[in-house]
Order: structure tokens, then sequence, then C-alpha cells
């Protein structure tokens, strides 16, 4: 698995590096159960000992929005119900979506699949901002995590480690996991000198609830923005990410049997050429996980299904499988729309085309509703565990 991810990732960046702008990638599959099979800090370990994987701290981009969408089912939604997807604005900063579209009352299912950011935000103010991060915190994430407006749409950094120990527990029904690489150690003549008791951080998500987050998560692979990412044979689910201006791309993406995330981007933090969660970063997944789940029985994620009641068609010309992901925290300056879709109710909606050029502040609402994290700013963090297993 540690060769293939190796290869999945160093061919696609050789392949379509350039055409992307993208010089450096990491990918962490672990099993549903937190052992970490295959971690790759890097293009070339050669030219770079930096272990991305483990200590670079980048935006999540739409990947957090599972946070934000398990928040909402926990306090009474469905998958079925349905928000407005229309401009929003949260005291002077109005995040848009990809497109400049906005296609009105939509499923969260749908929202969630085609990465629409304003029901994102209105979902996260609507739980409220500290409650999502609570529930990144209670799944796994470790790094600090500013509660304001903008963190439904992945603004404060995590590495690719933390995402994907997150996601473990879609995967494995409900339970939090403690990622590891060591089971036991012996000593030549055998004698054991260590054995690692257990991984498992108890249930974090009740079944209904993993049930509802796969049904919708798959759909993201089914008719969303991963559509690329389908592995025939295996139920899978995942979510996309970019973040402004194209920075970073990612794609974590899961089975009954792994988990596994990718990131790609620079690490400048300089703008890549429009790749997005759905590109470059489903085809090094794919490439990897087809490698690593072949000849393992293929089975059904857990948590059973869910089943909607009346459950309203997708909105009229959404564009389900073409384009680049509409991830990030806003459209990106000069993008050009995913496709052109009809507005709801025939009304034109499009915001924010301004001529002053877009910043870096535009990802956040003002300062009386959160500040920049400190790890953004170079203030101090804490090592995770790895980091101070190994260094870095």
């Amino acid at each position: 698995m540690q060769k293939a991810a190796e290869q999945a990732l160093t061919e696609e960046l050789d392949k379509k590096g350039g055409k992307f702008g993208v010089s450096q990638g990491a990918l962490v599959s672990m099993d549903p159960n937190g052992a970490i099979r295959a971690l790759v800090g890097g293009r070339n370990y050669a030219e770079s000992q930096f272990n991305r994987a483990v200590a670079a701290k980048r935006q999540p981009g739409s990947a957090f929005k599972p946070f934000v969408y398990l928040t909402a089912l926990e306090r009474g939604l469905t998958p079925e119900t349905v928000r407005d997807d229309a401009p929003i604005n949260v005291k002077g900063w109005r995040p848009e979506n990809y497109s400049r579209e906005y296609f009105g009352p939509v499923t969260l299912t749908n929202a969630l699949a085609l990465s629409l950011n304003t029901v994102a935000v209105r979902l996260g103010l609507e739980v409220g901002p500290k409650s999502v991060v609570s529930t990144a915190h209670r799944l796994g994430i470790q790094s600090e995590l500013q509660p304001n407006a903008s963190i439904a749409l992945g603004t404060s950094e995590v590495t690719p480690l933390e995402l994907v120990t997150a996601y473990a527990p879609f995967a494995n029904g409900g339970i939090g996991v403690q990622p590891h690489i060591i089971t036991r150690v012996r000593t030549a003549d055998g004698k054991l000198l260590y054995q690692r008791r257990g991984s498992s951080n108890g249930r974090l998500i009740e079944p209904q609830y993993v049930a509802m987050m796969n049904t919708m998560m798959e759909e993201t692979l089914q008719t969303g923005t991963a559509k690329k990412a389908a592995l025939p044979g295996w139920q899978a689910a995942g979510k996309t990410g970019t973040s402004q201006d194209f920075r970073d791309a990612w794609f974590v993406g899961y089975t009954s049997a792994l988990v596994t995330g990718v990131w790609l981007g620079n690490d400048d933090s300089s703008p890549t050429k429009h790749a997005s969660g759905g590109n470059l970063p489903v085809d090094v997944w794919s490439k990897y996980m087809r490698s690593a789940l072949k000849g393992q029985p293929a089975a059904s994620l857990p948590g059973g299904a869910w089943r909607p009641v009346n459950l309203p068609p997708p909105p009229a010309s959404i564009p389900v499988s073409r384009g680049p992901d509409p991830a990030g925290p806003s459209a990106a300056p000069g993008a050009s729309p995913v496709a052109s879709a009809p507005r709801a109710s025939g009304q034109p909606v499009q915001l924010g085309r301004s001529a002053r050029p877009r910043t870096d502040d535009d990802l956040l609402p003002p300062e009386d509703v959160g500040e920049r994290s400190a790890a953004r700013d170079g203030g101090p963090r804490e090592k995770n565990f790895l980091e101070k297993l190994f260094g870095g």
C-alpha cells in the first residue's frame, strides 16, 4: 500500500502537476480502526524531508463541510431538509458559490454533493460556529479552529492526518480512532516489548447519523463534485475541498476498508492553475485506492442505508458532473462559471463582482465575528503524536 501510494502521488504529479501548477502533495491512508497503511509526506523524500502529511497545516476548504452538516443532523435536520441557496450577507462578508449561480431551495444532500457555499454558511450560523468546532474536535481534529462564520467553508488550517482521522468514524460506524503505526515491538528472539492496547475513543456519532452522512457523501461520488472517484464494486463516499485562489486541493474519500485523504498544492501557498478537489486529488485517490483494494471483497459502508421520505429531485440544470470543484470559500477571481444554470425564480443573483481584487481577508468575516488562527499567523501550536514521535 505504501508503494502504491507513493506511485500514485508521484506519477499523477509527473503527468499533470505542470498543467495544474502543483508541485507538492501528501497522502494519508488508514483502515477504519486508525491503523495507518500508507503515509506519503511529499513528492520526493530525497529532495524534501518535510512531512506534509503530519506537519503541514493548510485550509481544507469544503472538505471541512461534513462537520457542519453532521452538527446540523444532530440537531434534528435530515438529508432531505431544504435550505435556500441564495446570497447571504454576514456583517459585510458575502460568501458565494464558485459558479456565482444560485438554485434557491435545495436539499442538504444536494447542497453537500454540489458543495454549495451559501447553504454551508447558513447551516453553520444556524447551529453556531462553536458547535461546528466542537464537532470537528470531537471527531479528531486537534488544530485550533476559529469559531467564526467562515469556519463552515474550512478557513482554519488542519493537517492531512487530522482530516483523515476525523473522517474515520464515518467509515467505521461512528467510533473515534487514534491513528497509529506501531502495534507491537519484539526483540530478535521474540520477546514482546510493546503491545498496543487499543485505538478506540468510543462512540462519537450515533448510528442513524452515520447512515445519513454516508448517504449524503456517497452522493458526492455519484452525482457531485467527485464523480470521477467512483470505485467499481465498492460503496464509497467522501468530500472534495478547494481553498481560495486554488491554493489547496483536497479529496478525502472512504470505503468500509480504507479512509484515504489527498492534499495537493505548493509549499509557498502560491495559487495553482485551477487544481481543485474534483480533478487532480481525485485522480491520485482513485489510482491508489484501486491498487490498495485489489483482491479485497467489496463491502458496504456501515450504518445501513438511510431512506428519505419524498425526497425532492435535484434543482434543474445543476452542474453535477462538469467543471472544477466549487468548494472554495468563495469564487476564485477570474474563474469561469462551472456551468450556465437557471437562477432561482429567474432573478439575477450574482454578487461580489467588485473591481477591487480579492485578498486573503475576503475569506474571513469582520473581526468582531472572528480572527485568524494563531497557527496561520505564525503562533505556537501543539505537535501531534507523529511529530512528537518522529520530530518535525
